[in-house]
């Protein structure tokens, strides 16, 4: 006999390399109670902008996803563009960055800052 198991998705995923650097920066400024903000903003080439920020404070709407000693916080507005997406970080000859890999985008733009749903 073989029994159900229960899946509960995760809303966002976060790369071993974004968790790397966010715990990184949480030790650079000696403040653990930093978090990575990730946002979904009008605008950009594709219509929609990612935004990256540091946050010490979370609104009482804020979803906290926790990740060890590295968390994320999304907005309501956001969330719903960000569900299922995992939150990268790259450094290349272009420089450093957060960026997403957002499964709902039906389009994105050639630097993958901004996207469509």
């Amino acid at each position: 006999m073989s029994g159900a198991e229960a899946f509960v998705p995760t809303p966002l995923l976060l790369s071993d390399s974004a968790r790397k650097c966010i715990n990184a920066l949480i030790a650079e400024e000696n403040n653990p109670s930093l978090k990575l903000r990730v946002y979904v903003t009008g605008g950009g080439c594709s219509g929609f902008q990612y935004g990256f920020d540091f946050a010490e404070n979370v609104a009482e709407d804020d979803t906290v996803i926790a990740f060890g000693d590295a968390s994320l916080v999304v907005d309501p507005l956001s969330y719903q563009y960000l569900v299922g997406s995992t939150v990268d970080y790259e450094e290349g000859l272009a420089g450093a960055r957060f960026r997403v890999q957002n499964p709902n985008a039906t389009a994105t733009c050639g630097c993958g800052a901004s996207f469509m749903v």
